[in-house]
C-alpha cells in the first residue's frame, strides 16, 4: 500500500507545496514596499536634482551630498521622507502588475516539456512585463515627482499634497484624470530600457569576471556583476527618466504646458543646462539601485519562509 504524502511534505501528487500565485504576487509588492521604506531618500534627493536648474535659474543644488544637507537644513529628517505614501503606492502597483504579468506571460510561452522561454524572449517577456507596470504604476509615478519636489518652491507655489491619496484626487479633479497619466510614455520607455540594460549587462559583467580569472561563480561575483550591471543600468537609463521627471512636474503657463513633448524637454535640458545635465541625479540613482534591489529579495525571502512555516509545514 503507498505511504500517504503527508500535508506537510507535498501534495497529492508528491510535489512540494508552494504558495499561490496571489501570495506571490502580494509578496513581491510588500517586499517592494519594504525596501522603498530605506530609499525614500535618495529618490527624494534623485528628483530634486534632477529638477535643480530647470529652465535656465541657477542650480539650486551643486552634489548630491549638497542636495541631502540642505534638504537636511530646511525641512528636517520628515522633509527627506516626503512623497514616501506615493513612494509605497508605486511599489504596489507596479512591482505587483509587472510579477504578475511576467509570471503569466513566462507560463504561456515554456514549451510543453517544460523547456522555459530562450534568453531574447525571455527578455523580451521582462520588458512587456516592465512597460506594463509602469503604465499602472504612473498616476503614483506623478504624485511622487509632485510630493517630492514641493518643497524646493516657495511656500505660495508648493502644491501641498497631504498624502498620495489627496495628490491623485486632487490631480484628477484639478487637471483631469488624463493628467494622471501625463509622462506614461517615458516611464514606459524607463521600464523598458532598465530591463533591457539589466538582463544584457548583467550576463556580459558576470561573463568577464568569470573570464579574467580571478572570480569563481559565487556570490562575490554576482555581487561584483550586479554592480556594474546597475552602472550601465544608470546611465542608459537616466536621460529617459529626466524627462519623465520634468514631465510630470511641469505646469501650465499662460495655460500651455512647459514642455511639448519628451524630445523637447531634452533639447532644452541640452541647451540650457548643457548635455551631461541629462545625468543629473546619477549618483543617489546608483545608490538606490543596488540597495533596493537587495532588500527586496530580503524582504521577499523572509515572507516566503514565514508563510512557509505558518501554512506549509506539517
Amino acid at each position: 500500500m503507498a505511504a500517504t504524502a503527508s500535508p506537510g511534505a507535498g501534495g497529492m501528487d508528491g510535489k512540494p507545496r508552494t504558495s499561490p500565485k496571489s501570495v506571490k504576487f502580494l509578496f513581491g509588492g510588500l517586499a517592494g514596499m519594504g525596501a522603498t521604506v530605506f530609499v525614500q531618500p535618495l529618490d527624494l534627493v534623485k528628483n530634486r536634482m534632477q529638477l535643480s536648474g530647470e529652465g535656465a535659474k541657477t542650480r539650486e543644488y551643486k552634489t548630491s551630498f549638497h542636495a541631502l544637507t540642505s534638504i537636511l537644513k530646511a525641512e528636517g529628517l520628515k522633509g527627506i521622507y516626503t512623497g514616501l505614501s506615493a513612494g509605497l503606492l508605486r511599489q504596489a502597483t507596479y512591482t505587483t502588475t509587472r510579477l504578475g504579468i511576467y509570471t503569466v506571460l513566462f507560463e504561456r510561452l515554456t514549451g510543453a516539456d517544460g523547456t522555459p522561454p530562450g534568453f531574447l524572449l525571455k527578455a523580451l517577456i521582462g520588458m512587456t512585463a516592465g512597460a506594463t507596470g509602469a503604465f499602472v504604476g504612473t498616476p503614483a509615478e506623478v504624485a511622487l515627482i509632485r510630493m517630492t519636489a514641493d518643497g524646493r518652491l516657495p511656500a505660495d507655489q508648493r502644491r501641498g499634497y497631504k498624502n498620495v491619496f489627496n495628490a491623485l484626487i486632487r490631480i484628477a479633479r484639478e487637471e483631469g484624470v488624463p493628467t494622471l497619466w501625463r509622462g506614461c510614455i517615458p516611464t514606459m520607455a524607463r521600464a523598458v530600457v532598465v530591463n533591457a540594460a539589466q538582463l544584457a549587462s548583467y550576463s556580459q559583467s558576470k561573463q568577464f569576471l568569470l573570464d579574467s580569472g580571478y572570480f569563481s561563480d559565487n556570490i562575490l561575483c554576482h555581487f561584483c556583476a550586479s554592480m556594474i550591471s546597475g552602472l550601465v543600468t544608470t546611465a542608459a537609463s537616466m536621460p529617459v527618466d529626466i524627462v519623465k521627471t520634468r514631465i510630470q512636474n511641469m505646469r501650465m503657463i499662460d495655460g500651455k504646458p512647459e514642455y511639448k513633448n519628451g524630445l523637447d524637454v531634452l533639447m532644452k535640458v541640452v541647451r540650457y543646462e548643457g548635455f551631461f545635465s541629462l545625468w543629473k541625479g546619477f549618483t543617489p540613482y546608483y545608490a538606490r539601485l543596488g540597495p533596493h534591489t537587495v532588500l527586496t529579495f530580503i524582504f521577499l525571502e523572509q515572507m516566503n519562509k514565514a508563510y512557509k512555516r505558518l501554512f506549509l509545514s506539517g
